[in-house]
């Protein structure tokens, strides 16, 4: 029988704000306990540094530049199967816990009848899952009303609790209270230093934790199931409840990773993000001394609620029939070269934690390991089709099972992995003058090199990443380097020209086609007829002809 799977995402979370990843200072004991008992993939990355898009690969398996949905809030088109659609048809129940930003394709939708209420249309709206609670957690408000416009189940929790806003999401959950008594809101970093204005327990976290247990405690005695359980957290507001807010102070920061050298003459694009108010911001050290211990005891929450899953996994004897897996939509640069946010390929930014436990005796030789093969976030929904019991349809899922690795087996993998960015909407591309066309980045990474390759006739950025793990120098204009980017753009154009649109039919259809032939439908083609023609190809042709009267 396949083990459930509990497939936990965090937002934002950086790959190396772990303490099983190395961070000096902040203590992950839970993460650890996860990758005590699994794999810790060191080399994983997301398909695009950004939620919407990396979320819609990781829930498509397939690229960015294959499903379309290439930033945020851009639709995910009709027809784009999910890792719902390929689980159900493996017997596998696909739920969803939190948030997806799954934007959906209503003008496709309306054209083609698909109601919302219905549950094919739920589905297609709701990015192929089940949803158990959605809520996406971003529910700001501007002079044009809400960021979001659906209904928030969190809201509505927090009100049912007897707080008394309207928006209680951002007014306790997400704002501290000045020493006047007026909002601190979470948006502005300078308050980041403050406890949130709301009882731990009733924060975003907790709250989202306990809706998982309640799924679980639903699910017994039922078939497997996939649980995708989406945390907003560590994503900003920056702004954590008490005790979190105060447990780490400027003194537990790593040390930021950046040179003056990487402001001189830099590529424009990285140089257009610098120049933007966000990487303005997180390169004050000001910034980076209030918003970091805020970001990292929203780490350290997310970790003891994760302790809540495992003790209840334990207590309720499902720790050795579920499968955990810990991972983030993307990271942050919290002030790495010059920037804050993500939209950008260095690692901080693209490179994402991923830890799977796999309870059954078969990957019992890889407990406690750390693998640094490249890894692609669109691996997972592939991984979890084959631990359902079905067969991975490789002509539609771009990633590649990692059971393999899990089990500790030596196999044949990619050389190279792949990102892609639209910027298209973004200041950076403004301050450009560039079409949206040309608003388009591809990552190609090895084992030793990365490059960025940017649409729009600028020069790729190149790093050496034995000789310069943090990326701090950019080779992409050395003339000695010539061979080593003509070997990365030879990658880059192989993949571009993989087979990714023909998902409606798989080689072996097409295989058995070719064993039929058109013959085997009556289709006789280059034939003269003297031929040594199998007879049942002629037999709805051959006979006595029935004389037609003439008129």
């Amino acid at each position: 029988m396949a083990p459930n799977i509990l497939f936990i995402m965090y937002d934002q979370l950086r790959f190396d704000y772990l303490s099983c990843a190395g961070h000096p200072t902040l203590k992950t004991p839970n993460f650890d306990r996860v990758a005590a008992r699994g794999v810790r993939f060191d080399r994983a990355y997301c398909q695009s540094p950004v939620c919407g898009a990396s979320r819609m690969s990781t829930y498509t398996g397939r690229y960015v530049s294959s499903h379309g949905a290439s930033f945020n809030n851009f639709p995910l088109k009709v027809g784009e199967m999910t890792m719902g659609d390929h689980l159900r048809k493996a017997g596998m129940g696909c739920w969803l816990i939190g948030k997806t930003h799954m934007k959906a394709d209503a003008e496709g939708m309306a054209r083609l009848g698909l109601s919302p209420d219905s549950v094919i249309g739920a589905r297609v709206e709701e990015c192929g899952f089940d949803v158990w609670i959605r809520d996406d957690g971003l529910w700001a408000e501007g002079p044009a009303g809400f960021y979001d416009q659906k209904r928030s189940p969190y809201n509505e929790y927090l009100k049912a609790k007897g707080y008394p806003s309207d928006n209680p999401w951002h007014d306790n959950a997400n704002a501290g209270v000045t020493d006047e008594g007026d909002i601190a809101s979470g948006f502005l970093m300078m308050h980041a230093n403050k406890p949130a204005n709301i009882r731990e327990q009733d924060s975003e976290t907790p709250w989202l934790t306990s809706r998982t247990i309640d799924f679980i405690e639903a699910q017994k005695g039922k078939a497997p199931w996939c649980a995708h359980v989406s945390f907003i957290k560590p994503h900003w507001p920056y702004i954590v409840p008490a005790p979190y807010n105060d447990m780490y102070g400027h003194n537990h920061i790593k040390p930021v990773v950046r040179s003056e050298d990487e402001r001189r003459d830099p590529h424009p694009v990285y140089g257009a993000y610098m120049e933007g108010g966000i990487g303005t911001a997180f390169s004050r050290d000001k910034v980076r001394e209030t918003v970091i211990p805020a970001y990292m005891g929203l780490i350290k929450q997310c970790d003891d609620q994760l302790g809540r899953l495992l003790d209840y996994l334990d207590e309720s004897g499902q720790t050795d029939n579920t499968v955990i897996v810990l991972t983030s939509d993307h990271g942050d640069y919290l002030g790495d070269h010059w920037m804050g946010e993500k939209d950008l390929f260095h690692d901080p930014s693209v490179r994402v934690p991923l830890i799977i436990a796999d309870p059954r005796p078969t990957a019992d030789t890889t407990r406690g390991t750390v693998c640094n093969r490249l890894v692609e976030q669109i691996d997972l929904a592939a991984t979890f089709v084959e631990m359902a019991g079905g067969e991975v349809p490789d002509h539609i899922l771009e990633g590649r099972s990692l059971l393999p690795l899990l089990g500790g087996h030596e196999v044949a993998w990619r050389d190279y992995a792949i990102s892609e960015y639209d910027f298209s909407t973004s200041g950076a591309a403004t301050r450009l003058g560039l079409d949206p066309k040309d608003c388009r980045l591809f990552m190609v990474v090895t084992d030793r090199w990365k490059m960025m390759h940017a649409e729009g006739g600028f020069r790729p950025m190149l790093f050496d990443l034995e000789n310069d793990p943090d990326e701090l120098v950019d080779l992409g204009a050395s003339d000695d380097h010539t061979e080593v980017i003509k070997t990365l753009y030879t990658y880059l154009h192989n993949w571009a020209r993989r087979q990714s649109q023909r998902t409606t039919v798989s080689d072996a259809q097409i295989m058995t086609r070719r064993k039929g032939g058109s013959g085997k439908v009556g289709i006789l083609l280059g034939l003269f007829g003297d031929e040594d023609i199998p007879e049942e190809y002629l037999a709805a042709y051959s006979g006595k002809a029935t004389p037609v009267g003439k008129a």
